[in-house]
């Protein structure tokens, strides 16, 4: 799995960071979503299908990536 975020996007709502606190952050001066993990591991892979599927702002996005 592969994370990727928009911070364009990003309204700062913070749902991503209550589903996920070990995948992503926020910015403290105004909100914005901070990925501190771009390949979690396997156990973060619900949360964070979560915190993209209740993003307000649609500003995650989840790629699976292939196992070698």
């Amino acid at each position: 799995m592969r994370v990727l975020i928009d911070q364009d996007k990003c309204c700062g709502a913070g749902s991503c960071v209550l589903s996920a606190p070990d995948v992503f952050d926020q910015r403290d001066e105004d909100g914005i979503v901070v990925l501190l993990n771009a390949e979690p591991p396997a156990a973060l892979h619900a949360a964070v299908e979560e915190a993209a599927a209740i993003c307000p702002a649609a500003a995650i996005t989840v790629e699976q990536t292939e196992r070698v």
